[in-house]
């Protein structure tokens, strides 16, 4: 394999020049600068990714953390965040982290090796001193870790009033909540949104809140409980479109009809929610453009990080369905 030093005995020119000439970092005469390059294309050499990084400080590389690679949302937000990344040269880098803050914390330290030119985080586990500690540019996507770190994210608790409002017009009268984790700020904030909206009427009970965990298995066995505890719900609002699988599944496996006994709304609006039987009513994030707004302001921040840039919150829509029903019979 061709080696710099190759490149420089060749050229008749010391290493370092060799150096200057590929980092385009210092000055070089234009005659020596062509001389190194008529060399370097003869060779065909590659520049070393690491060495080169370590020469210049940066990597050109940005990597996106997600805590659950299975759920779709996730590969659709990466998807707008690689396309950026690419589009302005830089090379993305994945991480599925499991919720696991012991992996969270080893693909930090191994990316810190390699001179990370940014990261954007979708964790809840993380702090905000962990993160200034770092000492490269963050942006949080779609949970807030802290006031202090720059955010990309949805208005969630106003998403799930209009959620809840909108069973209510299809003539839902006892709403029941499947919710995301605890310590996830996009779940709390729904969770608060239901809560503003149901918490004064008569017939709720803490009862009608149970926890899905974001997954389909945990949100196909709290709605069997649910549903098989209080046979009078007529609407449920879920967190998230995976746990709207969960919620459909549970729904089959108890002979009610959807929508015609029971009207389902999700939250997300991942492409899975189109395909599933009956389709999923959901409030869609902008899943593409969050994403690339988070990579459009890390990439800001990285060559202009003297700049202040603001946190972003965009707004949800409703996407109905066919799980959701005018008890009525008309589709809305």
């Amino acid at each position: 394999m061709t080696t710099i030093r190759d490149v420089a005995k060749l050229a008749n020119v010391s290493v370092a020049t060799v150096s200057r000439v590929i980092n385009d970092n210092g000055y070089v005469n234009e005659n020596t600068k062509q001389k190194v390059k008529d060399v370097v294309r003869k060779l065909n050499y590659r520049p070393n990714d690491v060495a080169r990084s370590l020469f210049k400080g940066k990597s050109k590389m940005i990597a996106l953390f997600v805590p659950d690679i299975k759920n779709p949302f996730f590969p659709e937000l990466a998807r707008a965040v690689e396309d950026i990344s690419n589009k302005h040269g830089y090379t993305f880098i994945l991480c599925n982290t499991d919720n696991d803050p012991n992996k969270e914390m080893a693909y930090l330290h191994a990316l810190l090796q390699k001179s990370i030119d940014g990261i954007i985080l979708v964790s809840n586990t993380m702090s905000t001193n962990q993160i200034k500690d770092m000492n490269v540019p963050v942006i949080a996507l779609d949970r807030k870790i802290s006031s202090e770190i720059i955010s990309v994210t949805v208005n969630n608790k106003e998403g799930a009033r209009q959620a809840v409002q909108y069973l209510r017009k299809q003539g839902c009268k006892r709403i029941a909540h499947i919710s995301g984790p605890e310590n996830v700020s996009s779940a709390k904030g729904r969770l608060e949104g239901y809560l503003e909206e149901v918490k004064n009427e008569k017939w709720f009970a803490s009862d009608f809140i149970c926890t899905g965990n974001y997954t389909v298995d945990k949100a196909f066995q709290s709605t069997k409980e649910l549903l098989q505890r209080d046979a009078e719900i007529d609407g449920i609002f879920v967190a998230n479109d995976l746990m709207g699988v969960g919620v459909l599944k549970a729904v089959e496996s108890l002979n009610i009809k959807v929508p015609d006994e029971l009207s389902i709304i999700g939250f997300d609006g991942i492409e899975l929610g189109e395909i599933t039987t009956p389709s999923l009513t959901t409030m869609a994030q902008p899943i593409y453009h969050i994403g690339k707004r988070a990579a459009e302001l890390l990439i800001q921040r990285i060559g202009q990080p003297g700049n202040a840039i603001k946190s972003e919150e965009h707004k949800v829509k409703l996407i109905v369905r066919e799980s959701t029903i005018e008890r009525g019979g008309n589709n809305e």
